[in-house]
């Protein structure tokens, strides 16, 4: 078990320091840079990108905290395939803010480990509401993705593409999870992770 703890401490401190290495060339490649975005619009797709970036630092301290107690080999290789794909994101994310010359958030740390903790405890609780948790939690993703996606001035085409193919891929995720036995959560659970979904956006968006 403290073998276990260490590799763990060591992939969330390889997540949370270094840069990711992306498995899939960046969606918008190929794209111009839009050359009428004004600074303001600048700024704020960076901070779109960084909430989207801390979102992506949560599933992966969900997937490894779902990972660490589960003892079902199909659910750990769609977890470990899921996984892989949002490093992708971050690595995408991180590139994008970059470019614009903004910054991830600060409070990245705290975000994994309440994500690795939530995500250790639904493993534990039970396989299919582990996976109803996944769903709901991909879900919930995709809606906030959706938002900025609305939010995004359209000659910024190359942050559009990536969050396009980040909803895609995480609406992808949900109906794997449903597909694999995962159940709907309770409404109070749902909401509790709403609540907690705008405190992260919210936050990180400034931070």
């Amino acid at each position: 078990m403290i073998d276990r703890i260490l590799i763990e401490l060591d992939k969330g401190l390889k997540i949370l320091s270094t840069t990711p290495n992306k498995n899939r060339k960046r969606p918008d490649e190929g794209l111009s840079e839009a050359t009428s975005l004004s600074l303001e619009d600048k700024e704020n797709h960076a901070k779109y990108m960084r909430v989207n970036h801390s979102g992506e630092i949560c599933a992966q301290g969900l997937y490894r905290g779902q990972l660490f107690f589960n003892k079902n080999k199909e659910i750990e290789s769609k977890l470990k395939e899921a996984a892989s794909e949002e490093v992708d994101h971050l690595a995408w994310c991180e590139s994008r803010i970059n470019e614009l010359n903004g910054s991830t958030s600060k409070l990245n740390p705290l975000l994994y480990i309440g994500s690795f903790g939530i995500g250790a405890i639904a493993s534990i609780v039970d396989e299919k509401y582990n996976l109803g948790f996944l769903s709901e939690t991909e879900a919930q993703v995709a809606l906030h993705l959706d938002s900025h996606i609305k939010k995004i001035n359209p000659a910024d085409k190359k942050t559009l593409k990536i969050i396009q193919s980040m909803k895609e891929d995480e609406e992808n995720h949900k109906e794997s999870a449903i597909k694999m036995g995962g159940v709907e959560l309770p409404n109070l659970i749902k909401k509790i992770m709403g609540a907690a979904s705008k405190i992260m956006t919210t936050t990180t968006y400034r931070v």
